[in-house]
């Protein structure tokens, strides 16, 4: 039941925004009634997601005018809670659906039995009824993402098998795929992860959100039988051409928009190409103070000398400057005010727990020293990375488990819309 109620948290959805508006509903129950729309049960081919939005549709004046609640599922299914004043009109509008789908097995002679289409429910004297109803529909699309989970990940974990022993990375792989990459659109691949301050009570405040090309990504879609990081050069070489396509997909007013603050990773030769002056000459001068450059640590130390050209060339022009790719190990040896940069980041490591009062005191004078302000801890996949964040004084924070609590933070705020509508009506 745990597990079920952490999933519950971390993945808002509209069954269970409609569970906890059934639950809302029980003090307000009188007078009202509840339409299950089974559209679950047709034909693949009427399910596709502009039949289920134009049937949805339908029930948009009635919602506007505050007369219902329409909440669309994951199935295709489509429950819609209203007034019974309103009521000759939704059976109009359930008409018109099925209507819309009068060709289906569904509903066509020698299908389902017609009621099948709908179920209806009076919300004073069949509320148990519902409340069992709606519960089996979220325990229903629960069971589908742990097995749409188990699918993705058994997918990857055979990927990721195949990929470590498969085709090295070579100058003519490499050449192939570069080819690839000038004609491919990149724009889906384009992924976004925030960077968050967490207060005690976990409300996160974003601070800036990270831009980058999903390289695995790029490899399931281009060249899934490769593994591109057999080679630490010639990926250094993919990872410059990324960096001009997505400076390419920056600078194009259709492509991906630059919205808030963000970062983007570049490598140093790529700070000092044409690209970059091309793009920096399309991006409004107030607009570059938006934008955070993160640099490899291995970037930097393999030619300072560039990096610390490169760096106050950028910072002149307004952007900022992170030091990615630390670990508790390296952090000792930067320093990030004669590096000049901004920020840093650290890779979180369960080491860093597993080390005891020697390294949490290690990594707590190495934050204090860098100022707690400009440290983020990153690849944050669990709540001990955050606990220990918080006990050596680091403000920011960036994974999955970080995504994980904007997503729980939009879900409470979802309720708290839904609880004032109920009240409003």
């Amino acid at each position: 039941m745990a597990k079920g109620a952490t999933i519950q948290k971390q993945l808002p959805s509209q069954e269970n925004l409609l569970l906890d508006y059934i639950h809302r509903l029980e003090a307000h129950r009188l007078g009202r009634s509840v339409v299950h729309l089974h559209l679950s049960g047709l034909a693949p081919f009427n399910r596709r997601e502009q039949h289920i939005r134009a049937a949805a549709s339908g029930f948009e004046s009635l919602v506007k005018a505050l007369l219902g609640q329409l909440f669309t599922l994951k199935s295709a299914d489509i429950v819609f809670v209203f007034k019974d004043e309103a009521r000759l009109q939704v059976e109009t509008v359930v008409q018109k659906v099925r209507f819309l789908f009068s060709d289906d097995p569904l509903l066509t002679e020698g299908g389902m039995d017609r009621k099948a289409f709908c179920t209806w429910y009076n919300a004073e004297t069949e509320f148990q009824r519902i409340v069992h109803l709606v519960q089996d529909l979220v325990d229903d699309d629960q069971r589908r993402q742990k097995q749409a989970v188990r699918e993705r990940l058994d997918a990857r974990t055979a990927l990721k098998a195949k990929q470590e022993r498969g085709v090295p990375l070579t100058p003519e792989v490499l050449d192939r795929m570069e080819t690839a990459l000038q004609r491919a659109d990149l724009s889906n691949l384009v992924r976004r992860q925030s960077v968050c301050g967490l207060s005690r009570e976990l409300v996160p405040d974003q601070m800036f959100s990270e831009m980058f090309i999903s390289i695995a990504d790029l490899r399931e879609t281009l060249l899934p039988g490769v593994n591109v990081l057999s080679n630490r050069w010639l990926f250094q070489h993919l990872t410059e051409t990324l960096d001009r396509r997505m400076l390419s997909l920056l600078n194009k007013t259709d492509g991906v928009s630059i919205s808030g603050e963000i970062s983007i990773n570049l490598n140093i030769s790529t700070l000092l190409s044409p690209e970059f002056l091309d793009f920096d000459d399309k991006v409004i001068a107030s607009r570059r103070g938006s934008v955070i450059i993160e640099l490899q640590k291995l970037d930097i130390f393999a030619d300072l000398g560039a990096y610390l050209f490169a760096r106050e060339f950028v910072q002149s022009k307004g952007y900022r400057v992170c030091i990615d790719g630390l670990t508790y190990q390296t952090l000792p040896m930067i320093d990030r005010e004669r590096l000049g940069a901004d920020y840093i980041k650290i890779i979180w490591n369960p080491e860093m727990i597993n080390g005891g009062d020697e390294i949490e005191a290690l990594v707590r004078e190495m934050v204090a020293h860098a100022g707690s302000a400009r440290v983020i801890l990153c690849r944050v996949d669990h709540q001990e990375a955050v606990d220990f964040g918080h006990a050596v004084g680091i403000k920011f924070f960036q994974g999955r488990h970080v995504e994980g609590l904007i997503a729980e933070d939009n879900r409470r705020r979802a309720l708290m819309r839904l609880k004032h509508r109920i009240e409003r009506e």
